[in-house]
């Protein structure tokens, strides 16, 4: 690929980026970048980049996200995974509900999250409320303080106080929902009867995939659809991991379902036949599964029949993944990969004919709708915020323990080559990260969805 025509001019300080009236298109992407800002900076520290063959394009939009505090910071926390984020291309994550101690399943509980964040977040940050058994009437006064949505889980979740829900608590919440353009997201899994999987070696990862059965997903998505096309309230189904439920999906939205579906990027790089033996840095929920499943999921991506690609970025202490004994059964399952989304998925996704209209159509413009977000976030255009990534589409790196970010380092990544290193990532016209180094304090800020607010029921 040839860039070398088109070159960029930044105003750079320690914290800010302003843009020159420069224009120029980076091999068909064009990107006309002028009057982006709201405010020129007047400073005689100012300075002089040029980008030169690297690519500028919106900021990433990961809207799956378990950062884990107040009461997990072991496992994570909004100082680290903000870094993280930064260090990868991310200019705003969506902060799931779970596994905080206490979840975000309550206007207090929401509101002492929020008391977590302050002051430590490198990037901008919204928040997703939860749905539990009993907490309907706290999702109105959440919507009206601005989450994003909610998510449940049809199965149980992992952690004991985010209690999965039942069809009755569905029903209950969705009427609370209709009229307030929220969205509700659901981990599609459910039980149903299959071959028990502790017949199996638990150090075998064979083992604990069939565990988890494509069905279970099959099934769980069957209700999804069916609730989305009965109180037409969005709906999003999160981390797909298996391509059987595709013409469900199809079919649903053919008949009218507000429905929306992302996968991440572990589900499209790494595949079930590959995996060794103890290695339990690759469970996760829904699992890994087959070559033949994850080309299905590109084909789809590439149809527009999945929406989005996120990182579901769910870390652990070492301890939880159950290292020493490599038991697949009692492994915490969850994988981190918010830093290295982009080249993640660039790496692959390059190879299978994608472009980088793709790119930002997938992990910049669907997240930022599917939140609300897309006033401000997911596009480069005027009187949107100035949140920018410069990567170099061609550069290859390998991840090792200290190139990573996350406050801990345990991922199935470790050792892997990827394409696509960031050089620079700019939160509303503010530099947060450059070459390995952070912006000298936190510049992010937490972001409140404007949704339609009917009074409670």
């Amino acid at each position: 690929m040839d860039y070398s025509d088109d070159v960029f001019h930044t105003f750079l300080d320690l914290d800010t980026v302003i843009y020159l009236p420069v224009y120029g298109t980076v091999t068909g992407l064009p990107v006309f970048i002028q009057n982006i800002l709201n405010c020129v900076l007047k400073t005689n520290e100012a300075f002089t980049v040029d980008v030169g063959n690297s690519l500028i394009m919106p900021g990433i939009v990961d809207c799956h996200v378990h950062v884990n505090e107040p009461g997990r910071t072991s496992w994570e926390g909004y100082w680290t995974a903000t870094q993280a984020a930064a260090a990868g291309g991310v200019t705003t994550i969506v902060d799931m509900p779970l596994n905080s101690i206490p979840p975000t399943t309550t206007l207090r509980n929401f509101h002492e999250k929020l008391r977590a964040a302050t002051g430590q977040c490198f990037v901008d940050t919204a928040f997703w409320g939860g749905v539990i058994p009993g907490n309907k009437l706290e999702l109105r006064p959440m919507v009206q303080a601005g989450v994003a949505g909610f998510k449940c889980f049809l199965i149980h979740s992992g952690v004991d106080e985010f209690p999965h829900v039942s069809d009755t608590d569905l029903d209950s919440a969705m009427k609370q929902l209709q009229g307030t353009g929220s969205v509700l997201l659901f981990h599609a899994e459910r039980e149903v009867k299959h071959a028990a999987a502790e017949k199996g070696d638990p150090h075998e990862y064979s083992t604990f995939l069939r565990s988890r059965p494509d069905i279970m997903e099959l099934e769980a998505i069957r209700t999804v659809t069916q609730l989305c096309l009965q109180y037409q309230v969005r709906c999003h189904i999160v981390h797909l991991s298996s391509a059987q439920p595709l013409e469900l999906i199809r079919a649903a939205r053919k008949a009218g379902a507000p429905l929306t579906v992302e996968t991440t990027h572990h589900y499209l790089n790494l595949c079930a036949e590959n995996i060794p033996a103890r290695a339990t840095q690759f469970k996760c929920c829904p699992p890994i599964r087959d070559t033949a499943n994850r080309e299905l999921l590109w084909s789809a991506l590439k149809a527009g029949d999945i929406d989005m690609v996120v990182s579901d970025h769910s870390p652990c202490t070492p301890d939880l993944k159950c290292l020493d004994s490599g038991d697949f059964t009692q492994a915490w399952g969850g994988i981190s990969s918010l830093q290295f989304g982009l080249s993640l998925f660039w790496t692959s996704a390059s190879k299978r004919g994608f472009s980088f209209f793709d790119a930002v159509r997938l992990l910049c413009k669907e997240p930022a709708q599917l939140c609300r977000l897309d006033d401000q976030k997911g596009s480069l255009i005027p009187g949107h915020d100035a949140d920018l990534v410069i990567w170099d589409p061609e550069k290859e790196f390998t991840v090792n323990k200290g190139n990573i970010h996350h406050k801990n380092k345990l991922t199935p990544y470790l050792g892997l080559a990827l394409r696509g290193k960031v050089k620079a990532t700019i939160v509303r016209g503010k530099v947060v990260y450059s070459h390995g180094s952070f912006s000298s304090q936190p510049l992010g800020k937490p972001l409140f969805i404007n949704h339609k607010t009917p009074s409670p029921l």
